[in-house]
């Protein structure tokens, strides 16, 4: 059963206020700033639109590091109120990145707001680069919540979150279908690495002048901004598996040949695996796999495990 989920990428550069800007002009400024650039996406539809992070930060070497706690004060939640009135009126789910304060807490955080304008989830960066605890007073996060959109299971990055390879397990065998990655560094590979190994796709909203993209479970690249372009949209499919090309070859060809159209087998070369991704209303990829009893590549990968345990054991 096709589940056509789109996606928009929604980014910019951090405004350059000036330290003579007033702290309520500023909260102004970002928030005309922002609805223009969703504006821009808008037409596509989009299911979700993804931000950067730390959205509504002005740029911090024109307004001023020390200006910033008493500017997110002032902000509070009045950017949040206006991307929630976006949501409700255009149906779209937002996720918003931005730094959070309170009276005893300062957080890194990505915000959820759904459909109706409801705030459904949130993220709090986990691995903060050290200088946002020691010079920002941000605090770490430690969850890693898997947030339930009407469309699918999500998961979130920050930025430099991309490095930790146990945030990356710890989203690992619970459903997530689609990793949102707020940031202000690009990531490189490593936005594949985590797309592949997650069998997940990921949304990346970058700071330019890198480009933000969109990532399949395969790793790779299927949507990219560009230098005339700054936001990128795309329409996934989140009814899909992706097996290992060893003892489904013959598999594959017949679930091809049996439903056409109504199945895609994507094989983006030098990998070994495919995505397979149902196309009709009346098909499910998980069907498709029973029915002509393809193994998927996790199932794959833990059966070759098992025999490696197995030959081992025999042998010693």
């Amino acid at each position: 059963m096709s589940r056509h989920v789109t996606v928009s990428c929604v980014t910019a550069a951090a405004l350059p206020l000036g330290r003579d800007v007033p702290l309520e002009d500023a909260v102004h400024a970002e928030v005309a700033h922002w609805t223009e650039r969703i504006e821009a996406v808008l037409p596509h539809r989009p299911d979700l639109v993804v931000l950067p992070e730390a959205a509504d930060r002005p740029l911090i070497t024109t307004f001023g590091s020390d200006r910033q706690r008493e500017y997110f004060h002032v902000r509070g939640t009045r950017v949040r109120d206006v991307l929630a009135e976006i949501a409700r009126s255009h149906g779209c789910n937002i996720a918003y990145s931005a730094q959070q304060v309170g009276d005893d807490f300062a957080r890194n955080r990505t915000e959820y707001i759904d459909r109706t304008g409801a705030v459904v989830g949130a993220y709090d960066k986990n691995h903060l680069v050290m200088r946002e605890h020691d010079l920002s007073g941000l605090d770490y996060g430690t969850d890693a919540p898997v947030i339930d959109l009407d469309f699918g299971r999500v998961g979130t990055v920050i930025c430099f979150d991309l490095n930790f390879d146990e945030l990356r397990h710890a989203y690992r065998n619970r459903g997530v279908e689609l990793i949102v990655f707020s940031s202000e560094y690009h990531g490189s590979l490593m936005q594949n690495y985590w797309a592949y190994s997650l069998r997940a796709y990921l949304a990346a909203s970058i700071r330019p002048p890198a480009p933000s993209a969109i990532v399949s479970p395969l790793g790779e690249t299927i949507a990219e901004s560009t230098n005339y372009f700054p936001d990128v949209t795309r329409t996934i499919n989140l009814d899909y598996a992706v097996a290992h090309l060893d003892d489904n070859w013959d598999k594959l060809a017949a679930a091809k040949r049996q439903y056409r159209d109504d199945v895609t087998i994507h094989d983006p070369g030098r990998l070994g695996s495919v995505l397979i991704t149902a196309e009709s209303p009346d098909l499910s990829a998980a069907a498709i796999l029973e029915e002509f009893e393809i193994e998927t590549l996790d199932d794959y990968l833990a059966r070759s495990r098992a025999h490696r345990a197995r030959i081992l054991g025999r042998a010693s």
